[in-house]
């Protein structure tokens, strides 16, 4: 008889039904322990606290673009990325039971989840934009409320797990909007299938320095995903590099590569090694 899988608790930031729920899912299926963080910090803190096995970071978002808080907490955590997941973003308008779209007055959500649903509002110049920390909380407000004046913007798991009805469906401006999670653990999980290399670095503050730096990879043939600077608190004006590179940790030429770098930079951590998350087809609008 085989043994049952071993329920993983998930943390992520905001409510039940958030888009860092519906990305957690599609990592990692629906036998997961969904463990909902009021902010970022505790979200970064879950996994020392014993709350959680681990968190799902937003890390990017195609139109918002970084997540700079996440950044500098993945820093301060020492927690290791040992997965990621690109999400595509489904904006759905939400209302109570009662809802039709005729009668709304007000529509609540994140504000980067108002913004990227432009369409609407100029479609619908009477409704008025009511911003909030998250966008399932918002679906859980509105539905609670039980008001046929108001509605709320999120994804659809949101309105399944509150019981809202979903007014319209794909309200979103853009279809390619898509956020990436990375998935954190307390250690590296080590995947043979890791292809996907993350790193910050610490450079020393002269000129060529990041040029010389960048051409360790590049005089091998090591692809340059991403590079996202970020200020070092404490010295003003000196940057730390996260850099994303299309390697494997073990393999000889990226060993060769880190060995370099660690004699030309200041400092080198590595961040995790990953399978690499490829976009996923949008279903038709």
């Amino acid at each position: 008889m085989t043994a049952p899988a071993t329920i993983r608790r998930v943390a992520f930031q905001g409510e039940r039904g958030a888009f860092s729920e519906e990305a957690a899912v599609s990592l990692l299926g629906e036998n997961i322990e969904a463990v909902p963080r009021p902010s970022f910090d505790a979200l970064f803190s879950a996994i020392q606290e014993g709350a959680a096995d681990y968190a799902l970071a937003p890390i990017e978002n195609t139109l918002a673009g970084s997540v700079h808080q996440s950044y500098d907490l993945l820093l301060e955590s020492r927690l290791q990325i040992v997965g990621e997941v690109i999400h595509p973003i489904a904006h759905y308008l939400i209302g109570p039971p009662n809802a039709t779209l005729d009668r709304l007055a007000s529509v609540q959500s994140h504000p980067v989840a108002l913004a990227q649903c432009e369409h609407l509002f100029r479609a619908h110049p009477q409704l008025q934009r009511v911003a909030s920390l998250d966008t399932a909380g918002s679906v859980r407000e509105v539905v609670a409320a039980n008001d046929p004046s108001q509605a709320a913007i999120a994804g659809k798991r949101a309105a399944e797990i509150y019981g809202g009805k979903i007014l319209l469906e794909h309200i979103e401006d853009h279809r390619e909007n898509y956020t990436r999670f990375l998935l954190l653990a307390a250690s590296p999980e080590p995947s043979e299938r890791a292809n996907k290399l993350s790193l910050v670095i610490q450079l020393a503050h002269q000129p060529g320095a990041l040029h010389r730096a960048l051409g360790i990879f590049a005089r091998r043939d090591i692809n340059l995903l991403k590079i996202e600077s970020r200020p070092i608190p404490g010295s003003p004006w000196q940057y730390r590099f996260y850099l994303d590179l299309q390697a494997a940790l073990h393999g000889a030429e990226t060993v060769a590569a880190l060995e370099e770098l660690r004699r030309c930079t200041d400092e080198v951590r590595i961040l995790g090694c990953y399978p690499a998350h490829e976009i996923p087809a949008r279903e038709p609008k």
